[in-house]
């Protein structure tokens, strides 16, 4: 079985079907027929035992006439040999009867049947079988009456032993006939009709096995040629569900696809910016460090100096963007844990203001807090959050043109504090908005380079604490808000 295809399984029950009703049809249709056939012969043989009972005078004052019996028995066996004639007393006992000796096996019968038929029930009306024990028949009985007094009853079978035999051995050559008959014919129809229903029921079925083993020759390119297919309209069709649900699947396979190519191509864009970021400072460090060892002779002290400055500056430079890659590529794959405590996120906004102070000094910048009061304790990693704090604040100031002002405001709301952090610079060029926070933003240099890696750092450090940051639209500049919740 397992190795027969859908259409093969469908059509070998369809037919095993047919013929177990082929079956049952002609088991239905033979015992309607037997019984059809009972209530027809006692229907028109009911007064037969009355008629011959009137007829012939069984009964003397003696007792039981032998010589009508005996020609009563004659007489009907050669008329109807199918009756078989018995003479009952008022218990039921047999006391008289025409069979060949040895032939009755029970002498005694129910007389619930005869009386049941006196009284005008339903026909057919089945009674006891003298010639087996269990057997029933219809039949026809009349009470045999002398002086007004019931003397017995002459009950008299009316499908005797030998017809029940001969109707027996035609009714199975019948039954026999019809059933071969019957299932050939069936077999025939349903090896005809089957197929073409089944090719037309099994039709969407194919057409969807051909579509799945074309995605695995295809690859995405047929797995795209399926998603772009139209979606059939929902029917209770289990065929049409499964086929919506190939395309649903291979469309959901198609963007993961193009979001796995974007992230692949902006893994590419993150290593080429990077390494740019990279080669300059060390192409700096390089050159300078190449004039202090081929000119050490003929440079002033002063010169030494400030090239030495220089290319300290330089290595500087690479070292943090080789801690934040580090930093950030921990953040990414799972390498940091929060350690959460409660504390005022207020007093950490004043230290880690106090701490970018004398660098909006030197460049002339105004720092502006709009801080609430009594602000109740946030439940977070500290550490985390004052990297958050420290690299949104050295970003305004860095990109604040001299004599600007910086703007932090710590607000509650329901969700939580909300933070704001914005700067009076030129604010973030409209194509770098979609993909501020996903990579640096030095894919283009002739624009600002707004964050970069530290923005980078800061979108995974909130999204760690369940918040996420936010460039707002301001006329001037550039304002980041996040929320940060108290739980």
């Amino acid at each position: 079985m397992r190795s027969l295809s859908l259409s093969h399984k469908l059509a070998l029950s369809f037919t095993l079907l047919m013929v177990i009703g082929c079956a049952v049809s002609v088991w239905l249709q033979m015992h309607t027929s037997k019984n059809y056939s009972r209530a027809t012969i006692q229907q028109l043989s009911v007064g037969l035992a009355s008629h011959i009972a009137g007829a012939i005078p069984l009964m003397r004052s003696q007792g039981l006439d032998q010589q009508a019996l005996k020609a009563l028995f004659d007489q009907t066996m050669t008329v109807n040999p199918s009756v078989e004639v018995y003479l009952l007393d008022n218990q039921g006992r047999i006391v008289a009867d025409a069979a060949p000796p040895g032939r009755i096996k029970r002498h005694q019968v129910s007389l619930a049947p005869l009386l049941a038929m006196q009284q005008g029930a339903e026909l057919p009306i089945l009674g006891d079988d003298p010639r087996s024990m269990e057997g029933k028949k219809v039949f026809s009985a009349a009470p045999l009456v002398r002086n007004n007094r019931q003397q017995g009853w002459l009950y008299v079978i009316l499908l005797g032993e030998d017809y029940q035999f001969l109707a027996d051995n035609a009714q199975r050559s019948a039954l026999l006939f019809y059933s071969l008959s019957s299932m050939g014919v069936l077999l025939l129809l349903t090896l005809t009709i089957g197929i073409v229903i089944f090719r037309w029921v099994t039709r969407p079925m194919r057409q969807l096995i051909h579509q799945v083993s074309q995605l695995d020759k295809g690859g995405m390119v047929a797995i795209k040629a399926l998603a772009e297919q139209d979606v059939p309209v929902a029917t209770p069709n289990e065929v049409s569900q499964l086929q919506h649900a190939f395309i649903g699947l291979s469309r959901r396979i198609t963007r993961q696809w193009e979001q796995l190519a974007g992230q692949d191509q902006q893994r590419r864009e993150f290593i080429a910016n990077i390494s740019h970021d990279l080669r300059t400072p060390l192409t700096s460090l390089h050159g300078y460090l190449e004039t202090l060892s081929f000119k050490a002779d003929s440079l002033t002290a002063v010169e030494r100096q400030r090239y030495l400055a220089i290319a300290l500056a330089q290595s500087q430079k690479v070292g943090v963007m080789a801690q934040q890659l580090f930093e950030l590529a921990r953040l990414e794959h799972g390498g940091v844990r929060l350690r959460k405590e409660r504390f005022s996120l207020s007093e950490l906004a004043q230290d880690v203001w106090q701490k970018c102070e004398l660098s909006a000094e030197r460049r002339q910048i105004q720092l502006q807090p709009e801080i609430e009061p009594r602000l109740p304790l946030v439940y977070a990693d500290l550490s985390m959050i004052e990297r958050v704090l420290t690299n949104l604040l050295d970003n305004a100031i860095r990109h604040s043109p001299p004599g600007g002002s910086v703007r932090l405001s710590i607000q509650q709301q329901s969700q939580g504090l909300r933070v704001e952090l914005a700067d009076e610079g030129p604010g973030v060029a409209d194509e770098l908005k979609a993909t501020l926070f996903h990579r640096p933003s030095v894919l283009n240099h002739n624009q600002r380079q707004h964050g970069g890696l530290g923005l980078m750092i800061v979108h995974r450090m909130l999204q760690l604490h369940h918040s996420e940051i936010q460039l707002v639209e301001t006329p001037t500049g550039a304002c980041f808000r996040f929320v940060l919740p108290l739980e």
